[in-house]
């Protein structure tokens, strides 16, 4: 027998690894008008885990477990339906294996990439919204609720599952076909796909929900993801190897990004000889196969100033000027303003806190950051930084109200309380 936090937390990692698999390769079998109906079967398969596991043990192979049971009751579905009628046997054919041992492996890995990759560009189909595009990417290959996609995005819970709701019903009315696009259309799709595994590591590195700040096996998946679309012909482009290399060299750094207690280490406060050597060599080689052709997007200048962070023997050697460089021309391709926040960091290391205020202040669409904790802990540092510590308490509170991840409460926690210390001894030495 297994507890139930053990299986608990198994299937978790299990459905972010697992579900985009079966729920693409069910969709491949069903019909992708289906969708909503292999997502029900990969759930009922989840579910029935949850009910069994405990009671009878975890499987030699989970994975293959989860599949076959998705399987039989995909088969169960299939008999069960008059939709089914006509296909019946066709997709009886193609989902019964009789033959597989227990615990094999239901379905070949090149089974697995292929329909993982032609999910990601019907998920990206131009008649899907582009805001609806990602979102579906998302849910459905990635195995992300609602509400982190709500959060990834900056919007509400409610208007998140209208947007998913309406992709599913415009693929089922659209009969939007089970491929891979060609020529412009494939460039164009493209571009969506690439911008949805961007969202997903950055959840991984700097998860919104849970309980830790750091979720590995989901920056891992978005690099296994990446690597799928940059090593296949369709996909090995300057953009998709720009993009992998961002991934590898922020993952690389993940060793030192908290500590043992799983709180929050700043770049200045990171052990960099944890650091992963290999996974940093990896993401330059592909930083350089991004360099081919003319190509220049926010992924090769984001993959360039994580390459000079990563470059930089310890902190005080960081060439802050270049990363502002760097900053100054994503914000002409990009105006976010999550990346004009970021840039506005790098402006206080170049020019001091007092330029990084002025350039929060001129942020366009700043309003978009009101519920964003990391504006407030960002105009914290600087006010910090000037000794205006009663300011920067005071946003290091508002930025703990907006966050609900215990280690990120805990950081901002201890500097209020640097904050006050600090207070304390400039007007005991100037009072």
């Amino acid at each position: 027998m297994s507890s139930v936090p053990e299986v608990s937390r198994l299937l978790d990692h299990l459905f972010r690894h697992e579900a985009g698999k079966m729920v693409a390769i069910l969709s491949r079998i069903f019909g992708i008008e289906h969708l909503s109906l292999a997502e029900d079967v990969v759930q009922e398969a989840l579910a029935r885990a949850v009910k069994t596991w405990p009671f009878y043990g975890v499987p030699k192979n989970p994975s293959a477990w989860l599949m076959r049971t998705s399987r039989n009751l995909a088969l169960d579905v299939v008999r069960r339906e008059k939709v089914f009628r006509d296909k019946q046997a066709e997709i009886i054919y193609l989902v019964d294996r009789p033959n597989c041992a227990p615990d094999a492996t239901v379905f070949t890995e090149h089974e697995i990439s292929d329909d993982r990759l032609r999910m990601m560009f019907v998920c990206c189909h131009p008649v899907i919204p582009r805001e609806a595009q990602m979102a579906l990417a998302l849910n459905t290959l990635c195995g992300f609720s609602v509400m982190e996609i709500s959060r990834a995005f900056l919007t509400t819970e409610a208007a998140t599952a209208k947007r998913l709701t309406r992709a599913k019903q415009k693929i089922r009315d659209a009969r939007v076909p089970f491929e891979i696009p060609t020529g412009e259309e494939l460039v164009r799709r493209m571009d969506v796909v690439l911008e949805a595994l961007y969202l997903l590591f950055n959840e991984g590195y700097k998860a919104s929900t849970g309980d830790k700040l750091v979720r590995e096996d989901v920056c891992q998946e978005a690099i296994r993801l990446a690597g799928l679309l940059a090593e296949h012909a369709i996909g090995n482009r300057p953009r998709s190897h720009a993009l992998l290399a961002l991934m590898l060299l922020n993952a690389a750094r993940l060793p030192s990004r908290v500590d043992d207690e799983g709180n929050l280490l700043r770049l200045q406060e990171q052990d960099r000889r944890r650091w992963d050597q290999p996974m940093l060599a990896r993401g330059m080689f592909h930083f350089a196969q991004s360099a081919e052709g003319e190509e220049l997007t926010r992924y090769h200048l984001q993959a360039g100033i994580a390459a000079c962070h990563c470059a930089a023997p310890d902190y005080d050697a960081t060439d802050w000027n270049q990363i502002l460089a760097l900053y100054d021309r994503l914000v002409a391709l990009d105006d976010s303003p999550i990346i004009a926040l970021n840039r506005a960091v790098a402006v206080a290391h170049v020019e001091g806190p007092g330029a990084g205020i002025a350039a929060v202040e001129s942020i366009r669409n700043r309003a978009q950051l009101d519920s964003y904790y990391l504006l407030y802990a960002v105009l914290g540092d600087f006010e910090a930084r000037q000794a205006n510590f009663s300011s920067a308490a005071g946003y290091f509170r508002q930025a703990i109200e907006l966050t609900e991840l215990k280690s990120e409460q805990v950081f901002l926690s201890k500097r209020i309380q640097a904050c006050e210390e600090q207070r304390t001894e400039f007007a005991t030495a100037f009072g």
